[in-house]
């Protein structure tokens, strides 16, 4: 269980089709926002803040024009509400080619 207002790793989740939806939610969002072409890879880390509701930060591999980069998305969900936005996304960086 997270503690309210702190920031914790989603652990042994980070590969878990709710977190991987909210990272493909988040690149759709920013291609629709920056009319861009990202595609999803994979969700490399995810971290979790509970407040009302809870803020998802999660780190993305995404290809940008047939190159890899990764990009970390801040998503607020609040499910009794059926909200979800994005707040905040990202570029991290271009991934090691050895990774």
């Amino acid at each position: 269980m997270a503690t309210l207002g702190g920031i914790s790793d989603v652990k042994g989740n980070e590969n878990s089709l709710e977190i991987e939806a909210l990272a493909r939610f988040a690149v759709d969002e920013h291609n629709k926002k920056e009319n861009s072409l990202l595609q999803f890879g994979k969700v490399v880390s995810a971290k979790q803040q509970v407040v009302a509701g809870t803020v998802y930060y999660i780190t993305i591999e995404a290809t940008d024009g047939g190159v890899k980069k990764l990009y970390e998305a801040k998503v607020w969900v609040k499910p009794w509400m059926d909200f979800k936005e994005v707040q905040e996304f990202k570029f991290l960086g271009d991934v090691p080619a050895y990774a």
